[in-house]
């Protein structure tokens, strides 16, 4: 009887651990999936939505990124958006970040232009990102210094309440506050 009861322990056991094994195998086998995607769509070649939609989080901010590599830049905002508040705290600080880097191209294609207008805007919105980033993840170096690069090409200016009767001279407060381009990483 108790041998009988120890041959049945051992063979649920098995089993147990051989339906653990093939779930750990299935699971190895998806995420090897998920990254041949991600390598195709970081080195320019598209891949089907349906791959793209059953994914993980990461599969979809690699087709942002390839249509920021296109320039396709209304596609990759809307990728984008979809997984904004997707996974962690790293992933979420990692989404804004591109999210930042692909407003502020858009800004530098538009002051390149010279459409100072249609600049200012998307500056603040990547500022914005670079913000949030940070704010979720603080040692994230490269959103650091795009927040700088941003804040160099629309600084941001103080207000500051000056009484009516003082006369002031704008153009001198305004050129003491707007920096050169940064040369290089802080």
């Amino acid at each position: 009887m108790i041998r009988t009861i120890r041959h049945m322990t051992l063979w649920a056991l098995l089993a147990l651990a051989l339906t653990v094994f093939v779930y750990s195998a299935a699971m190895l086998y998806g995420i090897h999936q998920d990254n041949e995607l991600i390598r195709q769509l970081t080195s320019g070649k598209d891949v089907a939505v349906n791959k793209v939609i059953s994914g993980e989080p990461e599969l979809r901010l690699a087709r942002a990124f390839y249509f920021k590599q296109k320039h396709r830049y209304d596609e990759a905002l809307s990728t984008l958006s979809l997984v904004m508040d997707k996974g962690d705290q790293k992933f979420q600080a990692k989404a804004r970040y591109n999210l930042g880097n692909l407003y502020l191209e858009q800004a530098i294609q538009q002051v390149k232009a010279t459409h100072i207008n249609e600049a200012l805007p998307l500056l603040g919105l990547a500022k914005q990102a670079y913000r949030q980033s940070l704010a979720l993840g603080s040692g994230n170096w490269d959103a650091k210094y795009n927040l700088e690069v941003a804040m160099r090409l629309l600084p941001e200016m103080d207000r500051v309440d000056m009484p009516d009767d003082e006369p002031t001279n704008q153009k001198s407060q305004l050129w003491t506050t707007v920096p050169g381009f940064p040369r290089g990483l802080p």
